[in-house]
C-alpha cells in the first residue's frame, strides 16, 4: 500500500489511532480528536506567530532550571490514559500552540503522552469553534489543569482552571496588568509584553 501522503487519501469519516498517524507523511498539520483528523489552518499569520514567540519566551525564562518545560508547536501531545506504548489505543493527538509539563515521566521523544499542565491556545480565523468549544471540552475532560484562550483581535486572554472536574473562569485580561498563572503561582505573564504593538 503507497504512502498517505495527502489529505485527500485519508477517509475524513473513519476512525483513525497514534499508530495510523504515525505511519502518515503529511506535509499539512493535523489533528487528530477522538480517532478523527481534523486538518489545521493554514500557516499562522504574523500577529499569531509572535503573540506565541512572547508567550513561549517569557515562560521559558521563568521555567529555567525548574522542572517544568515549556513547548511550543508543532507538538504531539497524546491525551490519553493508555500506557506509553499504546500507540494503537489513543485516538486524540492535538497541536496546543503552547503547553507546560511538569511532569518529565509524561515527555518522550515524540512529545507529550497525558496531560499537559498549562494549555495556551491562540485564536486564529479558522480555529475559533476548535478552541473554544471542542478542544475547551477536550482539555476539561482530560483534566488541563489550566487552560488559556488567547484572542489576538481583541488584545485579550481568558484564564480557566480546572476545579472539581469543570473549568471555571478565573480571570478576563483585556488591558495592561499581570495575569496569574494558577498551575505555577510564582509565575505571571505581563498583559503589555505579550499584547504591546499588536
Amino acid at each position: 500500500m503507497p504512502p498517505i501522503t495527502s489529505l485527500s487519501q485519508l477517509d475524513l469519516s473513519k476512525s483513525y489511532t497514534y499508530a495510523d498517524y504515525l505511519t502518515w507523511q503529511l506535509t499539512e498539520w493535523v489533528e487528530l480528536i477522538r480517532g478523527k483528523v481534523r486538518p489545521m489552518s493554514p500557516a499562522p499569520r504574523v500577529v499569531h506567530q509572535r503573540i506565541s514567540s512572547r508567550f513561549m519566551g517569557m515562560i521559558y525564562m521563568h521555567l529555567a532550571h525548574r522542572s517544568c518545560e515549556v513547548f511550543h508547536a508543532p507538538f504531539d501531545v497524546r491525551l490519553t490514559t493508555a500506557s506509553p506504548n499504546g500507540d494503537a489505543h489513543i485516538t486524540t493527538v492535538v497541536q496546543p500552540d503552547i503547553c507546560v509539563v511538569c511532569d518529565p515521566s509524561k515527555l518522550d521523544d515524540k512529545g507529550c503522552v497525558g496531560t499537559p499542565d498549562w494549555i495556551i491556545e491562540i485564536l486564529s480565523p479558522g480555529n475559533l469553534a476548535r478552541d473554544t468549544k471542542e478542544k475547551f471540552d477536550l482539555y476539561e475532560e482530560n483534566e488541563v489543569g489550566e487552560y488559556w484562550i488567547v484572542s489576538p483581535g481583541e488584545k485579550s486572554v481568558t484564564v480557566y482552571v480546572l476545579q472539581d472536574g469543570r473549568y471555571h473562569v478565573r480571570g478576563e485580561y483585556y488591558t495592561p496588568g499581570l495575569i496569574p498563572v494558577h498551575t505555577l503561582p510564582e509565575c505571571g505573564i505581563e498583559w503589555a509584553e505579550v499584547f504591546e504593538g499588536v
